[in-house]
């Protein structure tokens, strides 16, 4: 093989990460015609008022990336619903709101945990 010519294969740190649960939930469901309830895929589009609602955001320049953590009321309300519900205290400066639980653990681990450290797993994972 040429130095110039490219192979796909991952990273070293994730070479032996296989396929989410979500992804071979949904590829049982598919390859079996099962309901997938590993994974939120609705059967219909929605209440009209929110297909609306979006719409109008959209078609009305709010059709950008958020900002990374989320959006500063967003995060207000997640903190404020954790006081309520939890009795746990944040600040939304203490918030992050991610795309999903996967992006959101991936991310945690990423950036509070260096390569050679261990973590402690509790089962079910």
């Amino acid at each position: 093989m040429a130095d110039n010519e490219y192979t796909a294969r991952p990273a070293t740190r994730v070479a032996g990460i296989g396929p989410t649960i979500f992804a071979t939930i949904t590829a049982e469901a598919v390859r079996t015609g099962a309901a997938n309830l590993g994974q939120g895929f609705p059967d219909e589009d929605g209440p009209a008022e929110m297909l609306e609602r979006a719409a109008a955001e959209i078609t009305g320049g709010n059709n950008q990336y958020g900002p990374g953590p989320g959006l500063p009321v967003l995060r207000q309300a997640v903190a404020a619903d954790r006081a309520r519900r939890l009795n746990h205290h944040v600040t939304a400066d203490e918030v992050i709101v991610t795309v999903g639980a996967t992006e959101g653990i991936a991310a945690s681990i990423l950036g509070l945990v260096d390569p050679g450290r261990e973590v402690v797993v509790l089962e079910p994972t």
